[in-house]
């Protein structure tokens, strides 16, 4: 998805346990240091900085189960 001259992003669909779950994601300049940010702002880490197929990305939830992947 893209939106201009701002940030792109989109959504996946994860089949994950326990529930097959639709997770956006946004596209960002420092996954490192977003990923960080989140985690220093509440956000729990569930998928650290990794190089996937198409990639890297990380997967954050926040405090009340917001997930979101960069």
């Amino acid at each position: 998805m893209e939106t201009g001259d701002g940030p792109g992003g989109g959504l996946v669909e994860c089949a994950t346990a326990p529930r097959p779950l639709w997770l956006p994601y946004v596209a960002v300049a420092r996954l490192a240091l977003t990923t960080e940010r989140a985690r220093e702002l509440g956000a729990s880490v569930l998928l650290e900085p990794r190089e996937g197929p198409l990639g890297w990305r990380s997967v954050v939830a926040s405090p009340d189960g917001g997930e979101l992947a960069f």
